[in-house]
C-alpha cells in the first residue's frame, strides 16, 4: 500500500515554523517576503519550508513576475488529515461505510452517461463531482501494489479517452495515484479526493 502521501504530511507538519505558515496562509495568499516579515526567519527559510509543504500538496505556489505567491491548499490538508484516521481505523471498524442510495443512484446514471457499451469514455465530465466517479470507476481497473511505467498508463487511459495527457494529471492531481520518477503507482482509496463529500 502506498503510505507515502500520509507520511509525507505528517512530517511536513512536524516543525513549528511550518505550522505557523499554514495558520498565517489560512487568512489568505502570502508571499515568501511577508511570510518571512511576520515569522521573523529569512526569505531562503521560508522557501526551504514551503517546498516541504508543497511535497505534501499542503499550499499552492503562483508566481506572479519575481515574486512567489502561497496558499493553502484547502481540500488536501483536510483530505490528508482524515485518510490517516481512515487508514488506522477502517480495518477495527469493519472497513468504510458503504454509499447511501443517492449516492448509487447518482453513480449508476453518471456511468451509464458517459461510458459507451464498449466501456470507452464519451467525454470528460466538467463538473467535479461527475468527473470523480468516473475516474473512480477507471482507477478501479489497476491494481493496487503495482508499479506502472508512464508508457502502460497512457495506454491504459487511451484504453478509455484519447486525451490521456490530461487525465494522468487529474489521476495524481486528486491522489488518486503517486508518481514518482515516471513510475505510478495507486494510493490507497483513502487518499482519493472523495466524490461522495461534495456537495
Amino acid at each position: 500500500m502506498q503510505l507515502d502521501k500520509v507520511v509525507n504530511y505528517h512530517k511536513a507538519l512536524a516543525d513549528p515554523t511550518r505550522i505557523k505558515m499554514l495558520i498565517l496562509l489560512a487568512e489568505g495568499e502570502l508571499n515568501g517576503q511577508l511570510l518571512a516579515g511576520k515569522l521573523g526567519v529569512t526569505p531562503a527559510t521560508i522557501t526551504h519550508h514551503a517546498s516541504k509543504l508543497r511535497e505534501a500538496s499542503l499550499i499552492n505556489e503562483r508566481r506572479d513576475k519575481n515574486t512567489i505567491y502561497f496558499s493553502l491548499n484547502d481540500y488536501f490538508i483536510k483530505n490528508n488529515a482524515n485518510a490517516a484516521v481512515n487508514l488506522i481505523y477502517r480495518t477495527a471498524e469493519g472497513g468504510i461505510s458503504d454509499m447511501d442510495d443517492s449516492q448509487k443512484r447518482m453513480k449508476d446514471s453518471v456511468l451509464k452517461n458517459f461510458f459507451v457499451a464498449d466501456g470507452k469514455l464519451k467525454s470528460i465530465p466538467a463538473q467535479l463531482k461527475k468527473k470523480l466517479i468516473v475516474f473512480e470507476h477507471m482507477i478501479s481497473k489497476l491494481e493496487l501494489g503495482r508499479k506502472y511505467s508512464e508508457k502502460e498508463i497512457n495506454e491504459f487511459i487511451k484504453s478509455f479517452h484519447d486525451d490521456f495527457a490530461t487525465i494522468r494529471r487529474e489521476f495524481i492531481m486528486h491522489q488518486y495515484m503517486f508518481r514518482e520518477q515516471e513510475i505510478y503507482e495507486l494510493n490507497p482509496p483513502e487518499l482519493w479526493t472523495k466524490w461522495e463529500a461534495l456537495s
